[in-house]
């Protein structure tokens, strides 16, 4: 049972030079969320065009419940930023993330608090523009489709299945909140809060929102190049942002299998399969330790033994999953004993 002065949700909704949206995002607020125990936290990150003076304005509506918090970043530092910056002050039992363009709908944010308020094992619910029958409207190809690979790599990183891990439309409880530390200060902020919820073991559910794109016209600040960006941002969360154990695993599994790929093909055929294995090592690497990662590697080894030719590369490739079958189930024996660092 909450107190009279503590908070059920937290909304947090950056604002950069929306001003045409704003007022109707507050009517949509008021018609979903207007309860004493929600707190709207805008953070106005720097906008130039008029916002400010509107969201000023808005502080006097007579008609609130919910408690109203705007926070004025002084220069324009990103969403990433202005989410860092909410969450600071946000002081609610679940944390809902929401866009001020209205691309999405505030109906949606609605139906994704009453769902994770009622199932206690249901910590992080994500929108996704690309689930459900709801209504879509996107022109922009290009935006699209670099957001469908990101999620795919994503996926293949961190061995997910989420469909849209760049959805700006995000709940997520106060117990998730306090086990991350987030660091991007642009758009990139979407993939830092996936990776770290997915790093501390916190199951992401995934829940289809309408989607209303916007031209840039009309205000649209994402772009193709911020797709690309977010590649960096996905090898950076995966590769580099690790546990020194992690990296040194990384760094070993990858120069092995590298080597070992150097041992197939000709020509440019033996450079993409050395670019393949390296890549395959490094997937080895976050996941395995130097020891269990080693006895994949002497499976591989003792593979090469058997067959001539193209039988060759066969028979190392199902000592390659038998290795990966050992590695698995020793890395699990230990995983609760003192020699997990190694496994």
């Amino acid at each position: 049972m909450l107190h009279e002065n503590e908070k059920k949700l937290s909304i947090i909704i950056p604002v950069f030079n929306e001003k045409n949206f704003v007022k109707k995002l507050f009517d949509d607020l008021i018609y979903y969320f207007n309860y004493k125990n929600v707190e709207v936290i805008i953070v106005d990150d720097g906008s130039t065009d008029g916002s400010s003076k509107i969201l000023n304005k808005l502080k006097n509506n007579p008609n609130y419940k919910f408690e109203y918090k705007l926070i004025k970043l002084d220069i324009n530092s990103g969403k990433g930023k202005a989410i860092q910056t909410g969450l600071k002050n946000a002081k609610g039992e679940y944390v809902l993330l929401q866009d001020a363009d209205l691309e999405l709908d505030t109906k949606d944010a609605k139906e994704m608090f009453e769902m994770i308020t009622k199932n206690n094992d249901i910590k992080c619910i994500f929108g996704s523009r690309y689930l459900s029958g709801k209504l879509k409207k996107n022109n922009y190809f290009f935006n699209n489709l670099l957001g469908k690979i990101n999620s795919l790599i994503f996926n293949i990183f961190f061995s997910q299945s989420l469909s849209d891990v760049h959805c700006g439309l995000k709940i997520i409880h106060r117990s998730v909140i306090e086990k991350i530390k987030l660091s991007v200060n642009d758009f990139g902020i979407e993939i830092d809060l996936a990776s770290q919820i997915v790093r501390n073991n916190f199951f992401i559910y995934e829940f289809g929102v309408s989607y209303f794109f916007r031209s840039k016209s009309q205000g649209k600040k994402i772009t193709w190049i911020d797709g690309l960006k977010s590649i960096y941002y996905l090898i950076k969360v995966r590769f580099i942002d690790n546990s020194t154990s992690t990296n040194l695993s990384i760094l070993y599994s990858s120069i092995y299998m590298a080597f070992v790929g150097s041992h197939f093909g000709m020509g440019l055929g033996n450079t993409l399969f050395i670019i393949i294995f390296f890549i395959i090592g490094s997937i080895i690497g976050i996941n395995f330790k130097i020891i269990s990662s080693s006895i994949i590697f002497f499976f591989i080894f003792l593979g090469s033994f058997f067959g001539k030719g193209n039988g060759t590369t066969l028979s190392v490739i199902i000592f390659f999953i038998i290795g990966l079958f050992v590695a698995r189930h020793l890395k699990m024996y230990f995983l609760k004993s003192n020699f997990k660092y190694y496994f």
